[in-house]
């Protein structure tokens, strides 16, 4: 009598289901860990001026023109760069709210058409309680120059 040996009908095989949940626990922490930041995103180089620094209120609508033109109302991107497309995209995120305070935020290189443009559509959808965002001068420098002059 022959006996068998059923040891070489068993293939091995590759159990996926364990690795599919690490991939997924892998992705699922990714993606609660990463910050959703706009000024991350943008790098604005503000125009420098003096003055008092206003209180922003936390409502306020916030228009972004970075170096190139190119706008962002809150955390969405017009499409172009013409004022038609700049006021759709401003009625879409503020909606009916026309008394709702604006902090423009250019950037210093921005060409100044594009600021222009910017407070044209602001203006043209009846916004009128507009800011326009600037930097701080250094004042630390100052007074070093004028001893220098002595």
């Amino acid at each position: 009598m022959r006996i068998r040996d059923f040891r070489a009908d068993d293939e091995p095989e590759i159990n996926l289901i364990p690795l599919i949940d690490v991939v997924l626990c892998l992705i699922i922490f990714f993606v609660i860990t990463t910050t959703f930041d706009a000024r991350s995103v943008l790098k604005l180089q503000l125009p420098k001026a003096e003055g008092e620094a206003s209180e922003a209120a936390s409502k306020s609508l916030s228009v972004l023109v970075n170096a190139d033109g190119r706008y962002f109302v809150q955390d969405r991107e017009a499409l172009r760069t013409d004022v038609e497309s700049l006021k759709r995209t401003i009625a879409e995120v503020a909606g009916d709210d026309r008394s709702r305070p604006v902090l423009l935020r250019a950037d210093a290189r921005t060409p100044h058409q594009s600021v222009v443009t910017a407070l044209d559509a602001l203006g043209q959808l009846g916004f009128r309680r507009i800011s326009i965002a600037t930097a701080p001068e250094a004042r630390a420098a100052a007074p070093a120059a004028a001893g220098a002059k002595r």
